[in-house]
């Protein structure tokens, strides 16, 4: 809307798409990672059950206990990376520098932070 785009949903669309093919791609480069590392196949150790209750078997090994933070935490930061460079550009057509690629963020925490006030009346 900042961009006065006509088709809206369609980018919203798009970015909703990217953001989640990027995070499967990244999820499997994890998998592909944790095998390279320990030079084994991590299998069902590393997909658990629904009702299991603990960490994924990564922690032993190369890389100890930072490794499964950073498989957490990398995926949904490609994504995001992802829609920030189709958002600054093709939606707004600026450079991909880091104020155009995390600009907004402040004004959507303060939107979201705003969206639970409520009034006195």
């Amino acid at each position: 809307m900042k961009a006065k785009k006509d088709n809206v949903l369609m980018w919203v669309g798009i970015c909703a798409i990217v953001y989640l093919v990027v995070q499967v791609l990244f999820y499997n480069i994890n998998i592909m990672i944790i095998d390279g590392l320990d030079g084994r196949d991590v299998g069902g150790e590393y997909d658990r059950e629904l009702t299991s209750v603990g960490d994924r078997k990564t922690q032993e090994g190369a890389g100890g206990w930072i490794m499964p933070v950073i498989f957490e935490l990398l995926p949904p930061i490609a994504g995001f990376l992802a829609v920030s460079v189709i958002r600054s550009l093709f939606i707004f057509k600026e450079a991909p520098t880091p104020a155009n690629l995390f600009g907004g963020v402040k004004e959507m925490f303060e939107s979201i932070k705003n969206s639970f006030k409520t009034s006195g009346n």
